[in-house]
């Protein structure tokens, strides 16, 4: 369980935040402006999600991830237009009145491009670029982070964890070609995109293995139904099983945790640390 020794990942810049690699995990808090969310915490509306991202700041979140399209399997897409009404003033007033850089959770790049002008100085693409594309370039001439996220839904693995890896080297490449920099990628395994239960837990143990791709690695399991499954509990008490894969994440290489339960989450990261990268502050 003990982190695999790596290259330095060097510094990320994001606003007005220094992402420096490897000296500490980060901690990503969500918030859901859409009420299809499946961890039952999506806000109908913006004041709610407001309150709800100062509070994640106050708590410890070091960036917040706004994102206005449920991602759970089985979800209904909406225009990128809907999209933009629900998050838009959300992001203006967060990027406005907080000092942690504001995320948008998007596979559009027309959305991308309205929520980075908004102020939103990240890009969650939970599509890993195979939906659009053209997000890399908003990335790219935005100069901003971009999250690529694994997913599998559209089809089945054949050879789990090696095409796992493929997929991800494919989509960082395609970044590439449109002109992200090198220090701006961020990868995500996907956990619960097209993944079985046993593929999700086995993400967690072989984390390390990721360190191949020579970037940071975002780690996304709150609440996620393969803890469910395991501890066969609903969604709304799967706040211990997510400690666990925060807690083992970290020790396995996660640069990033993306959570629902910030300040519990903040604590097990901070615990984590403090054993693993023996960081007591």
């Amino acid at each position: 369980m003990n982190r695999e020794p790596s290259k330095p990942l060097g510094i990320t810049r994001c606003g007005n935040m220094e992402f420096r690699w490897g000296e500490r995990t980060y901690v990503m808090g969500i918030v859901n402006v859409d009420p299809d969310s499946f961890s039952g915490d999506g806000l109908h509306d913006a004041e709610s999600a407001i309150e709800q991202g100062k509070r994640f700041a106050a708590e410890g979140a070091d960036i917040i991830d706004v994102g206005g399209e449920s991602t759970r399997p089985g979800f209904q897409p909406v225009s990128a237009e809907e999209e933009l009404r629900r998050v838009l003033p959300v992001i203006e007033r967060l990027a406005g009145e907080l000092s942690v850089p504001v995320s948008i959770d998007t596979y559009k790049s027309e959305v991308a491009r309205q929520a980075v002008a908004a102020g939103a100085c990240m890009i969650n693409d939970v599509w890993e670029l195979k939906r659009d594309p053209r997000l890399a370039q908003v990335a790219a001439e935005a100069g901003v982070p971009l999250i690529i996220s694994q997913n599998q839904r559209e089809s089945p693995f054949h050879d789990f964890f090696p095409e796992l890896i493929v997929s991800l080297k494919r989509s960082i490449q395609v970044a590439l070609d449109a002109g992200v920099d090198w220090s701006n990628i961020i990868i995500d395994p996907g956990v619960g995109f097209g993944k079985t239960v046993e593929q999700n837990v086995e993400i967690v143990r072989r984390l390390a293995e990721l360190k191949t791709l020579g970037r940071p690695i975002l780690l996304g399991t709150s609440r996620k139904s393969f803890i469910g499954h395991v501890l066969d509990l609903p969604v709304d008490q799967r706040l211990e099983g997510t400690a666990a894969t925060v807690a083992i994440g970290i020790a396995n290489g996660a640069d990033i945790v993306r959570v629902h339960d910030v300040a519990q989450m903040v604590r097990v990261v901070r615990m984590s640390d403090a054993i693993v990268r023996g960081k007591h502050s």
